[in-house]
């Protein structure tokens, strides 16, 4: 896989996986989603579920360090400042040889690493984050991908990224 077919694909996942409606409730079902697939499978992930600036949900499962916190926080603000996942921003970075202090941003308050996407409602736009830390950034990612398309009944094949 190239940088391009990445961005191409996580692309076609934004526009895939957007709600025609989403609530606080929406939010809960999507972070106990989360949490269900992550305990099952034994990850060490915290997970965060934030509208509009608003944290909704969060919860951290065991093999989560308090730097998962600020994982959490810095990719999350990836998210509300681009509206695109925190995944697709660093890996369009890279591909431009660019950083986020190059866009006057602080690392201290930004990564660019996978694993937070928007809450994207059809006819709105995004409003809020969902967010995982605590795995490499591209299975973060798609441990998010994976809760939102079974939350929307998406064909998880089709939205995948390719594995490394």
């Amino acid at each position: 896989m190239t940088l391009d077919d990445d961005l191409n694909r996580i692309a076609e996942q934004e526009k895939a996986l957007s709600f025609d409606a989403f609530d606080l409730t929406t939010a809960w079902q999507l972070g106990k989603l989360l949490q269900e697939l992550a305990t099952e499978r034994g990850l060490g992930v915290a997970i965060d579920v934030t509208l509009h600036s608003m944290p909704v949900f969060y919860a951290a499962l065991p093999g989560v360090t308090p730097d998962n916190v600020n994982w959490v926080r810095r990719k999350r603000n990836m998210v509300l400042r681009y509206f695109r996942s925190s995944y697709a921003s660093g890996l369009k970075l890279r591909k431009d040889g660019k950083t986020v202090e190059d866009n006057g941003l602080s690392g201290d308050d930004y990564a660019p690493h996978g694993g937070s996407f928007p809450i994207n409602v059809k006819g709105t736009g995004c409003i809020g984050a969902v967010t995982v830390s605590g795995l490499p950034q591209r299975d973060d990612h798609n441990l998010v991908v994976e809760a939102l398309a079974l939350m929307l009944a998406k064909d998880l094949d089709t939205l995948r990224l390719a594995p490394l």
